[in-house]
């Protein structure tokens, strides 16, 4: 479970370093980049069609990606889902582009979706398939 832990760190690091608020959607049980995120000093909210067991500290709200609360994410500069199933990916992508922002996603072994998004190595292989408009702290 220790090298998905540091997958989480990575990750949460990387976009710390590069947006001032981020959305997880699809949190699950597993909260590690969230607080990574949360403790660099950028704005998190995690989202998922169910309660976590616990994520103490971490702003969540339950909400569906195929049927978002779009209220839920004012002002995020990125959305970012580690794990998600494939099929969860065009409405990631949907929701990105409505709300003008970047959509990070981290899949599972070799999986990606369409032609796989930009691919960036922060030291895991991450995929963006959205890229918005707005300017962000990475610009900076």
């Amino acid at each position: 479970m220790g090298a998905h832990k540091h997958i989480e760190r990575t990750i949460g690091a990387w976009i710390a370093s590069r947006y001032r608020s981020a959305a997880e959607i699809g949190l699950g049980n597993n909260e590690v980049a969230a607080r990574a995120i949360a403790a660099a000093g950028s704005r998190v909210i995690c989202t998922d069609i169910r309660q976590p067991k616990e994520c103490p500290g971490v702003p969540f709200a339950i909400d569906d990606v195929f049927s978002p609360d779009e209220t839920l994410y004012d002002g995020v500069e990125v959305i970012y889902s580690i794990r998600p199933a494939v099929e969860m990916v065009p409405a990631l992508i949907a929701l990105a582009r409505s709300l003008d922002c970047d959509l990070i996603v981290y899949h599972l072994g070799f999986e990606s979706y369409g032609n796989g998004g930009e691919i960036i190595d922060c030291g895991v292989i991450l995929h963006r398939y959205h890229r918005g408009q707005k300017p962000s702290k990475s610009v900076f």
